[in-house]
């Protein structure tokens, strides 16, 4: 069984977010981007516009996720403006294919449909996307990114 908390201590978030970029970008982050981290948490956590959450299975924290807050010009498809990013979601290889992917997922959106998201949206990897998709998410069309650095 997995079970799902809510995580504020700082040293904790800051030791998934350690281990997600480390294992999404396979790279060491740089103190830098670690001190950046910490204060948006630092920031964010108490304020309520960033959630996150741990997943365990016999007492051991096996994987993590985590919301942002964020409001938009409310629109026709989202009339409350309010949105949510689900980001930082990650499982230890270990525990993949077990189910516990999916119980953080079907806790950040049952928690950010309980804020009144109208928006609920993510960035997937090729080996995550079936998951989500079975989820009942979908490809957001016309969404580009800007990847220049000057205009």
């Amino acid at each position: 069984m997995v079970e799902i908390k809510r995580i504020t201590d700082i040293e904790t978030l800051m030791d998934w977010r350690r281990e997600v970029i480390e294992a999404v970008f396979d790279q060491l982050p740089e103190k830098e981007l670690l001190d950046i981290n910490r204060a948006y948490y630092t920031r964010h956590i108490p304020d309520g516009t960033h959630l996150a959450v741990t997943a365990s299975v016999a007492e051991e924290d096996v994987g993590c996720g985590g919301i942002c807050f964020q409001e938009e010009l409310p629109s026709p498809d989202n009339p409350t403006g309010k949105c949510a990013y689900l980001m930082n979601i990650y499982v230890r290889e270990p525990f993949r294919h077990k189910g516990v992917g999916e119980s953080i997922i079907r806790h950040l959106v049952k928690e950010a449909l309980e804020y009144g998201c109208g928006k609920i949206y993510l960035e997937t990897s090729d080996m995550a996307k079936s998951l989500y998709e079975s989820l009942g998410f979908g490809t957001m069309e016309g969404m580009m990114k800007f990847y220049e650095t000057e205009i």
